[in-house]
């Protein structure tokens, strides 16, 4: 069993069945499989991406700079940030969201202090703002708050139970790896679970990565349990 997780949310998963926009029912449900991972003892960190709202790479026009769609997409998880710990708090599930942009008047700044005495209080800390800086996923954020807040694993979930061979959505037969190296999954073209830049930076510090499919009740108590769940990337 885990000490403290960091969960990787995408904002597509927190639009729900909608085509956009953020879905409380959704993350109602969420919270129903985060709270059995505190009950454990297991402390939490959630962070959120942004697409169910603004996707810094699809607004990107001759009108508008890349970097400014990026720090819209920031700002977009900075909303489902606040969002999410306000359904958490609704359901009993002791929340505080963080961004990781200068906006004191809607969300408490992080700091490695802040969020380290929000844990230990027994609250999930769910982190908007991405990295803070345009160009970076929040995947890559997600393995750089794992390894300043001293996660033992990223938890990451999906629409599928793991990382296959090939879209299991659209090839009945693709094979699911129960375990992968980080190698593999750099080299593997077809694995797209998470951007290279974020796997380089696991493999670089030896950080394993669970993906797990978001859906399926109790997949991530289990993963936080340290039991055989969708895909391990690791050594």
């Amino acid at each position: 069993m885990y000490k403290r997780i960091l969960l990787k949310l995408s904002g597509e998963q927190l639009q729900g069945e909608r085509t956009g926009g953020f879905d409380p029912r959704r993350a109602a449900w969420i919270a129903g499989q985060i709270q059995p991972v505190l009950e454990k003892g297991i402390q939490v960190v959630v962070m959120v991406g942004g697409g169910n709202l603004v996707r810094g790479n699809d607004i990107a026009h001759a009108d508008i700079q890349m970097v400014t769609a990026h720090n819209a997409g920031m700002l977009a998880t900075t909303i489902n940030a606040l969002l999410l710990a306000d359904v958490f708090n609704a359901r009993q599930l002791p929340a505080r969201a963080l961004g990781n942009i200068q906006a004191d008047q809607v969300v408490d700044q992080f700091t490695h202090r802040r969020a380290i005495s929000h844990l230990i209080k027994g609250r999930v800390v769910v982190i908007g703002g991405g990295s803070g800086r345009p160009f970076m996923s929040t995947d890559t954020a997600a393995l750089t708050f794992a390894l300043e807040l001293d996660c033992d694993v990223v938890i990451k979930t999906t629409k599928v139970d793991g990382v296959y061979d090939k879209d299991p959505l659209r090839y009945p037969d693709a094979l699911r790896y129960r375990q992968l190296s980080y190698t593999d999954a750099l080299k593997n073209p077809d694995v797209l679970v998470m951007d290279k830049a974020a796997l380089g930076l696991a493999m670089e510090e030896q950080k394993p990565i669970i993906v797990c499919e978001l859906l399926r009740d109790g997949n991530i108590a289990r993963a936080a349990r340290g039991e055989d769940v969708g895909t391990t990337i690791s050594n």
